[in-house]
């Protein structure tokens, strides 16, 4: 049978085949050698005396490292206006990572019902203007656009600890219950309170809860790699004066005349530029 790996635990796996109907299964120990499975995973399985063994990983399109977890369509951020803060720099690290993965970035701001400042009111506005889906919610209410949008997708939440991540999920899919605590007032933070990779059913998709990205490591993306992972900066890749342009200092640059128009917002171009920075003094240690 074709399945996909919705959970690990140790060198148990848990199988989930397109009917809905989940079985326990091991992995041949020649697989492992060739790959080593992870959650999200398509496999081809065989039933051998009573129990599924895993004989084949199937191509992925695409794996994270921080999570592990393999074809993922989408990736929820989730942000709080405060308690803690928004932050469009954490929005924009993660949004490289995701997009240079080749998974689409998805936006949930929560905790709306605290009231939102003009500032932190204008960078969500940039956000909901530009090529990125946003959604908000409240204490009360859940933007039902959420649940249509999870529906048939693996989806992986990230974003601030302590923006309620967690509480998402169980106003989705109040069948489970997923362990959440208040912030920490003394850290000043969230703790995580996720344990495992796991994928669990949700509004018709699943949905990988797991702090991840946490190291928020660019240590493998290139000057190239960034510039193509900013999705406001599409239209103008390959139409400046320089093909080797990265956006920085050129003169005849496309992306920089866009900022300049106000089309491409300054806050992303600056956030951007942080990150350029990054790799390229990174690179400079190398040489």
């Amino acid at each position: 049978m074709i399945a996909r790996i919705v959970k690990i635990v140790s060198k148990h796996y848990q199988l989930l085949q397109e009917d809905g109907t989940r079985s326990d299964a091991i992995v041949m120990g020649k697989v492992r050698l060739q790959m080593t499975p992870c959650t999200g995973d398509m496999v081809e399985a065989d039933l051998i005396n009573g129990q599924y063994v895993i004989q084949k990983i199937l191509p992925r399109k695409n794996h994270l490292i921080r999570p592990f977890v393999s074809n993922v369509d989408q990736a929820l951020i989730v942000m709080s206006v405060k308690d803690p803060d928004f932050s469009a720099v954490l929005v924009d690290r993660l949004c490289f990572l995701i997009v240079n993965a080749g998974i689409t970035p998805l936006l949930c701001v929560t905790k709306t019902d605290l009231g939102i400042s003009e500032e932190t009111e204008a960078r969500i506005r940039e956000y909901e203007n530009g090529p990125m889906q946003v959604i908000r919610t409240s204490k009360e209410t859940l933007d039902p656009s959420l649940a249509d949008i999870l529906k048939g997708k693996v989806t992986v939440l990230t974003g601030q600890s302590g923006a309620g991540k967690s509480t998402l999920l169980n106003t989705l899919e109040p069948t489970f219950h997923l362990e959440t605590q208040e912030i920490s007032k003394a850290l000043g933070r969230g703790k995580h309170t996720t344990r495992h990779n796991e994928l669990h059913p949700v509004a018709g998709g699943l949905v990988c809860d797991t702090p991840g990205f946490s190291s928020l490591d660019f240590s493998k993306m290139s000057v190239t790699d960034l510039a193509e992972s900013v999705r406001e900066f599409e239209p103008y890749l390959g139409k400046c004066r320089f093909n080797d342009c990265v956006h920085q200092n050129e003169p005849g640059c496309a992306v920089k005349h866009a900022v300049e128009e106000g089309i491409i917002p300054q806050t992303r171009y600056d956030n951007y530029l942080m990150v350029l920075k990054m790799i390229q003094e990174r690179k400079e240690k190398y040489i």
